[in-house]
């Protein structure tokens, strides 16, 4: 399933909610074996507070407010997708583990899996949105888009190149914008410290040296201590807000991946949203 079809089955189900009905609608996006339940494709709803509609896999938590939800890494996700829809829907990304056996456990921090999502307004009180994991995306055999592969690559080739030639070389190559880790697709490598500390940065040179451990994007996330938090850890994915200066430094959605280097600091990349989509988001919270 390419973003394209992803987003034509979420505007179908858009349309199916404002034909039937609230109720009608609601009843047959909670079935498992319903219409719009595809195994790892389904639909979930939402109102404008955060009050969670419908979901299939997760009838436990219907009805309660789940507006303050975030992903693994702290994304918030259910207020970007409500900000989406309202705008009149569109691509959002998020990590969310897969369901096992008809459940979605949500405290299984280490299975959650990165995801684009599409939502839509449903007339002007609620929301719904679906999302496929890059497996979903992908021919049998192909575990994620090439555009992904080429930046984890490049991640892991500055980690190793890191713990060759140390630190001090590292960050000038690192820094250097016309190096060997910044590529033809655009994709560059940035260090950090655990601590926040940006230590090489090929297009923001000006901030080296500068502690952002309390950054936060427009909607509240502390984007660089859960990239520092995730590489402490031993490294991942990380979905979070960051400027595309490819369209004039408006905020989107970036699909991160970091590494630790050693026990001092580790490095990162990411690739927005709109590369893998091919259509720019919007975002405004």
């Amino acid at each position: 399933m390419t973003p394209d079809d992803l987003a034509s089955f979420v505007r179908n189900a858009s349309e199916y909610g404002n034909l039937a009905g609230q109720q009608a609608s609601l009843a047959e996006f909670s079935k498992q074996e319903g219409t719009f339940s595809h195994g790892n494709l389904y639909i979930y709803a939402y109102d404008y507070n955060g009050t969670l509609l419908a979901h299939p896999y997760q009838a436990k938590v219907v009805g309660t407010d789940r507006s303050g939800w975030a992903d693994a890494r702290g994304l918030p996700v259910i207020r970007i997708g409500a900000a989406t829809a309202s705008a009149g829907g569109g691509f959002i990304a998020y990590l969310y583990p897969a369901p096992e056996g008809g459940v979605v456990d949500e405290k299984a921090l280490d299975t959650y899996e990165p995801k684009i999502g599409y939502v839509a307004p449903v007339g002007d009180t609620w929301w719904i949105g679906s999302g496929i994991y890059f497996s979903d995306m992908m021919p049998e055999g192909t575990v994620r888009p090439d555009v992904i592969s080429d930046m984890i690559r490049l991640v892991e080739d500055a980690a190793a190149y890191g713990r060759e030639q140390g630190s001090v070389k590292a960050f000038s190559a690192i820094s250097n914008r016309s190096g060997m880790f910044v590529d033809s697709a655009g994709h560059y490598i940035y260090a950090y410290d655990y601590n926040g500390t940006l230590l090489a940065h090929p297009y923001l040179p000006e901030m080296i040296g500068s502690g952002l451990i309390e950054n936060r994007d427009s909607f509240g996330m502390e984007n660089i201590r859960a990239l520092c938090d995730t590489a402490s850890s031993g490294g991942g994915y990380v979905v979070f807000i960051w400027p595309n200066p490819d369209s004039e430094d408006r905020e989107e959605l970036k699909i991160g991946y970091v590494l630790p280097v050693d026990e001092e600091w580790w490095v990162g990349s990411g690739v927005y949203l709109s590369g893998i989509t091919g259509e720019e988001t919007v975002l405004s919270s």
